[in-house]
């Protein structure tokens, strides 16, 4: 039973949500966009993008069938990754339900796949092991009561427009609250429910964006409290509390508010793309991903990245090989990303720290030749070593009794200096592990 703080510790998390604490220990999730825009493979916003009509779009329904999708490989992928939460996508702004919906025809069990791949995929992960995060669109361009904006497909559409004026947004809000309830109540525990988006600073001069009164966001927010006490949430339902989501954006420092730390989690893809696009070639390195994650957690943040599987149900190959390689590094490293957090000292540079009780994390972006300064540390270290091998790094200290030759650099007073070897460790980001007198 979770219990609320006398003090509050995060700026954006009310007493009433659950507690953050694993969240902000495991670091590391899947996100994963599956759907009708999977098949399609040119981006999960193209129905919007292309104005297609909601008929024109039912041929992706009539024709998904992934055959090929196996939830319990998706799971062991993840976690050999050192993911420790996934959040999958039941409904996309599509409006297409991944799961055996009572409240609409359009789901997944109702195309030729005839399954409910959610509870399959739910249950693989929980399997293996990981916290389970649920997307859900509070968006619906299928739905025909959702009220037309500047983002819906139909928006230049005259008779569109003209219908709109009956349209009634509350009968869209019963499927929505009421979905909602569904997941939440048909699927065992739900640790984290990532709500996508509200917009009411959009004007169109003909319609604005939706926001907190479009969707009774607080109506909303005190259902899924009631349903699942331990569950957390994001913070696009537009209340101003929640998981801070920067999307494809990385903070250039810890986010605070108030004078205390903000809950974040940075949201990345491999490609610049949610959903699979088999044309878009903008893959991201490894490496980069790799540094992406350690650059979140040095910031206090999570970060949540992407997988599109194709219209068969399967992970890209170079979504694999990426996820392979940060899993291996994940295998030698992950005690400098678990549970860690921020470091009060200042990094070198081209450097992240990230630090877990007296166990202070040097993650090298860039090998130097030889030495690294650690500014700030003198009389501070009493053992450093190399994670990926445990080898001993030796480092010196300013002696003032030491004789100086004139070949010597004289050392900073407040620094530490680490010798390192020559080779760069053969692992994609090396990281001294420092130990801290305490």
């Amino acid at each position: 039973m979770r219990t609320v703080p006398n003090e509050k510790k995060y700026a954006n998390w009310p007493a009433q949500y659950g507690d953050p604490e694993w969240f902000l220990h495991d670091r590391f999730g899947l996100f994963i966009h599956f759907g009708l825009y999977s098949p399609a493979a040119r981006h999960e916003w193209f129905m919007t993008h292309e104005k297609i009509h909601p008929d024109g779009y039912r041929k992706y329904f009539e024709h998904f069938e992934p055959d090929l999708l196996n939830a319990k490989e998706w799971a062991r992928t993840a976690k050999q990754a050192g993911m420790k939460y996934f959040v999958i996508t039941t409904k996309h702004h599509e409006g297409f339900a991944l799961w055996d919906t009572r409240l609409s025809d359009y789901k997944v069990s109702n195309t030729s796949i005839k399954r409910d791949l959610l509870r399959e995929i739910i249950d693989a992960f929980r399997g293996e092991g990981l916290k389970v995060g649920l997307y859900h669109s509070l968006i619906d361009w299928y739905h025909p009561e959702f009220t037309l904006d500047g983002l819906h497909p139909q928006r230049n559409d005259e008779d569109f427009k003209e219908e709109n004026i009956n349209r009634n947004m509350n009968k869209y809000l019963d499927l929505l609250h009421g979905q909602v309830r569904e997941l939440l109540t048909d699927y065992g525990k739900i640790d984290y429910i990532w709500f996508d988006f509200s917009y009411p600073h959009r004007d169109w001069g003909w319609s604005k964006g939706k926001g907190a009164n479009d969707w009774q966001s607080e109506k909303l927010e005190k259902m899924v409290l009631d349903l699942q006490p331990d569950i957390l949430i994001n913070d696009r339902l537009d209340l101003n509390r929640g998981v801070t989501t920067p999307e494809q954006y990385q903070p250039n420092e810890p986010v605070e508010k108030d004078g205390l730390p903000v809950i974040w989690e940075a949201c990345q893809t491999m490609n610049g793309t949610w959903g699979y696009h088999r044309d878009n070639l903008d893959w991201k390195s490894t490496g980069m991903l790799l540094k992406m994650l350690i650059d979140t957690v040095s910031k206090n943040g999570n970060l949540l990245m992407n997988v599109g599987p194709n219209g068969r149900g399967e992970f890209d190959s170079r979504s694999i090989l990426r996820l392979q390689g940060i899993g291996e590094w994940m295998r030698l490293h992950s005690r400098s990303i678990y549970g860690a957090k921020h470091s009060e000292y200042k990094a070198p540079i081209d450097c992240r720290y990230t630090q877990n009780g007296n166990r202070l994390y040097l993650h090298i972006f860039s090998w130097p030749f030889r030495h690294i300064h650690l500014e700030g540390l003198d009389g501070k270290v009493k053992y450093a070593q190399l994670l990926n091998d445990a080898s001993e790094v030796h480092f010196r200290e300013f002696d003032p009794e030491e004789v100086i030759t004139s070949t010597e650099t004289k050392i900073d007073i407040h620094s530490v200096v680490l010798d390192l070897p020559v080779q760069k460790p053969d692992v994609l980001v090396p990281v001294v592990e420092l130990f801290i007198k305490e």
